[in-house]
């Protein structure tokens, strides 16, 4: 079958207005829930970060609260664990996009940090979109779309239709009001037709070859989305 490429984040934290860093990382579900349907589908997985450093996780992602309790919270953690592709990861400077079917963001806090600004991952999602390959993104993994724009300064995603973690979501989690910045509000300023839907609800968008979804409940419908387009 085919490979498909993970774009995760580096970053163990996002720097709040006021200067001070909030743990974070890669949301567990947004990694796992694709993971598991791709392999299971029969294709191959690489995951690629920011100097090839492990991606670290939200551990908040681990928590019972976040998992339906304490067998979903086990269960999550040891799939993890066994996700091998995470402990060694190539470098995102090196990799080829001709060597991949389809490229993922996982979400998480960590992509505002670093795959925000991250010029190989803007130059990654902007080949990825012209290629006509899958380009799935979802919830704060959408923070990678920011940087896109080109040396003409246009902005490749401007007109489509997507979703993301909405300002509503981010205001319910309490953390809106010590952000430097809010990811729905930076992709509709920059033209994005912004699909905004039920709070913590699935919610899945597909315009063209783009794949996002809103949240990370969100994430196993996009990735039954994303198996489908490999077919």
């Amino acid at each position: 079958m085919s490979k498909v490429l993970f774009v995760m984040t580096g970053a163990d934290h996002l720097t709040l207005k006021d200067g001070t860093r909030h743990p974070t990382g890669y949301w567990a579900e947004e990694f796992l829930a694709p993971y598991r349907a791709l392999t299971a589908a029969g294709h191959e997985i690489s995951v690629a970060t920011p100097g090839g450093v492990v991606p670290p996780i939200d551990k908040a992602s681990l928590a019972e609260q976040a998992n339906g309790g304490a067998e979903g919270a086990a269960e999550v953690s040891a799939g993890i664990a066994a996700a091998t592709e995470l402990k060694d990861p190539l470098r995102l400077e090196d990799v080829d996009l001709s060597d991949y079917a389809a490229v993922f963001y996982p979400g998480g806090h960590g992509p505002m940090e670093d795959l925000s600004r991250d010029e190989g991952s803007a130059a990654l999602v902007r080949d990825a979109l012209a290629s006509g390959k899958p380009l799935g993104l979802v919830c704060h993994g959408l923070a990678a779309l920011l940087p896109a724009a080109g040396t003409d300064g246009a902005w490749p995603f401007a007109g489509y239709r997507l979703t993301g973690f909405t300002d509503a979501e981010e205001n319910a989690a309490g953390l809106a009001g010590k952000m430097s910045w809010l990811l729905q509000e930076r992709l509709v300023a920059l033209g994005a037709q912004f699909d905004e839907g039920t709070p913590w609800a699935s919610n899945v968008v597909v315009d063209r070859n783009l794949y996002t979804g809103q949240n990370p409940g969100s994430s196993a419908d996009l990735a039954d989305a994303l198996v489908k387009a490999l077919r």
